[in-house]
């Protein structure tokens, strides 16, 4: 909501569009997870994922870092570099840090990026709290299935970089009642 009360642009589509509750399910090399986006709270946070989602932009993308006992990072275009973060907005776009939505514990997805209103595509999944990052990144969402898949995916080994020595991919984002799609 604006600061006058009113649904931005984007929140007024969603709403209609089939409300608040957003699913989506990143088909991986690993498992399935099945992630909640918090639409209401995030508005163009979720738009900027659920678009990329929509156009394939994550399908084949890998998660180009994993800190066991921290967090699994990924979301960069699979055709490009782990340095490139493009949004949907034409460039970065500003953080939507709510003081209610926090990384409390394991499965919070939330936006990775370089500073303060630095978004683009990159995202993470905590294996675990960070409350240093609470008021510093986006939280968007969280899992809500494929705990074991998670488990899988902070096992696989890597390396001084944090890289994951096996391929740990997306292979296809599944949209569940994706309210953003022209109704037809």
């Amino acid at each position: 909501m604006s600061h006058s009360g009113h649904l931005s642009p984007v929140a007024s589509r969603i709403k209609r569009r089939g409300g608040w509750k957003m699913a989506v399910t990143l088909h991986t090399t690993h498992g399935d997870l099945k992630l909640e986006l918090f639409c209401q709270a995030c508005p163009k946070t979720t738009y900027n994922f659920l678009a990329l989602s929509a156009t394939g932009a994550y399908d084949g993308s890998p998660f180009h870092r994993s800190i066991p006992g921290f967090m699994l990072q990924g979301g960069s275009p699979a055709s490009g570099s782990i340095k490139e973060s493009p949004s949907v907005y034409g460039g970065m776009f500003e953080d939507e840090i709510k003081s209610s939505l926090r990384h409390h514990g394991r499965g919070i997805l939330s936006m990775a990026n370089k500073g303060p209103n630095t978004n683009g595509s990159q995202f993470y999944v905590t294996y675990a709290q960070a409350s240093h990052l609470d008021g510093v990144n986006t939280v968007f969402g969280r899992v809500l299935e494929g705990w074991e898949t998670l488990d899988k995916i902070e096992a696989v080994a890597v390396d001084k970089k944090n890289r994951p020595q096996e391929a740990v991919k997306i292979e296809k984002v599944q949209i569940h009642a994706n309210p953003l799609a022209d109704e037809r």
